[in-house]
């Protein structure tokens, strides 16, 4: 019973929580058709994918442990709890970054070939970085009040702003009408 309890106000609180949410400055600026959230996928221990990996099948690649499941479910509360009520998410095709881009908990997401892994061909870095800018200033034109929230890996955001970031952590980019970035904000993964 006492668990029960537990449970049904953790349940009020939340409600009470959501309900209560106002736009904040990452909301806000994601209504625009200037910024997009840049995303690596959440943790998934190891680097780069087994030999012989396939797209088609998961079990073939490096996946999201318990903890990076865990870690893209909170990922999405938070979102939330910063205002962002409705996005537009794109993912990579590896099953890392679908699998985080569902956890998120909104609509479904669409995979999107500009944020697929170039970490085995690292040849291919400028021309993949060229075609997300493209993606990114086309999906900004058409995405309205949507929040546009890309799901991709370390390699495509390493090459897009020049850093490195954590698993699940994310960049506020600003962009200019080409989808190049002028600045941007990083968000640690809550």
């Amino acid at each position: 019973m006492k668990r029960v309890m537990h449970w049904l106000l953790l349940g009020v609180a939340l409600v009470l929580c959501h309900s209560s949410v106002q736009a904040s400055e990452l909301s806000d600026r994601l209504s625009t058709d200037r910024y997009v959230l840049l995303m690596r996928h959440a943790l998934a221990p190891g680097v780069g994918d087994p030999p012989g990996y396939s797209l088609a099948r998961c079990e073939s690649q490096r996946i999201l442990n318990d903890e990076g499941k865990r870690q893209a479910v909170r990922i999405g509360q938070w979102l939330r709890s910063q205002g962002i009520a409705q996005a537009s998410v794109y993912t990579s095709a590896w099953c890392r970054c679908t699998q985080t881009a569902e956890l998120l908990g909104f609509a479904p997401a669409v995979v999107e070939s500009s944020l697929a892994s170039f970490f085995d061909e690292p040849h291919l870095a400028a021309a993949q970085n060229k075609s997300l800018q493209t993606f990114i200033a086309q999906a900004l034109r058409t995405k309205k009040d949507r929040a546009l929230i890309l799901v991709t890996h370390h390699v495509n955001i390493l090459e897009f702003m020049g850093q490195n970031i954590g698993s699940g952590d994310m960049v506020l980019a600003h962009v200019n009408a080409q989808g190049r970035l002028l600045d941007y904000k990083r968000y640690p993964s809550p």
